[in-house]
């Protein structure tokens, strides 16, 4: 598996604006795209990880070069201070949930 890691930070009043376009991605068909989990930081309120997981490198890599995902990102920004920090990697181990 492959996946990300961002760190962002929303602007103030775009939680909900955010979760329900994270919510949105759920009904849409991506090639090798297995979840996501977003995370609030208990220290600070605005600051959010967002966590993308794929089958593999290649999936990952081609859904961050459609345009269709580029569009979505930018709509991301849009609720955002700045631009998400990302880490990308292979997933060496994981659990059920």
């Amino acid at each position: 598996m492959y996946g990300t890691v961002a760190k962002m930070k929303l602007k103030p009043g775009m939680e909900a604006k955010m979760m329900a376009e994270t919510k949105s991605y759920e009904s849409l068909s991506i090639p090798g795209f297995l979840g996501t989990m977003v995370y609030k930081m208990d220290t600070s309120p605005n600051e959010y990880y967002l966590t993308v997981v794929f089958t593999d490198k290649d999936a990952y890599v081609k859904n961050a070069n459609n345009p269709e995902q580029d569009k979505r990102y930018r709509a991301m920004l849009e609720m955002l201070v700045g631009e998400p920090e990302w880490h990308d990697g292979e997933i060496v181990y994981s659990t059920k949930m």
